[in-house]
């Protein structure tokens, strides 16, 4: 399995910014589906974006205002996300699976870090 690391997290203002970022090592990278879940307190895990190769998927909740990249060099995955709101408080994971699906469920995926706590205050 691939190893993932996530980073980036930290306390912003909603209207704020910020981008996680997830270090990939242990196997190739290029052709794994990479993507953000988040678990917001007392609430379940819910999928966020994916990547596979170019393309991309977003949860409605998100589109519009994250995206989700990759830098194959550098065996990492970011999440990109502009006009934080205090609903988008949570930890958000990383995750990846082998082969090019824009998959959504998180059962799909076998590697995830540890996650990286985003709080958004009002």
């Amino acid at each position: 399995q691939v190893q993932l690391v996530e980073s980036g997290g930290g306390l912003v203002q909603a209207g704020d910014s910020l981008r996680l970022s997830c270090a990939a090592s242990g196997r190739t990278f290029s052709s794994d589906t990479m993507a953000w879940f988040r678990q917001a307190p007392g609430k379940e895990r819910e999928f966020v974006a994916v990547i596979s190769w170019s393309a991309t998927y977003y949860a409605d909740s998100v589109k519009g205002r994250f995206t989700i990249s990759r830098d194959n060099a550098k065996n990492t995955v970011y999440l990109q996300m502009n006009s934080l709101k205090p609903e988008d408080t949570a930890v958000y994971y990383c995750a990846a699976r082998r082969g090019a699906s824009l998959a959504t469920i998180q059962n799909l995926f076998a590697s995830w870090g540890q996650g990286t706590q985003v709080t958004v205050s009002s």
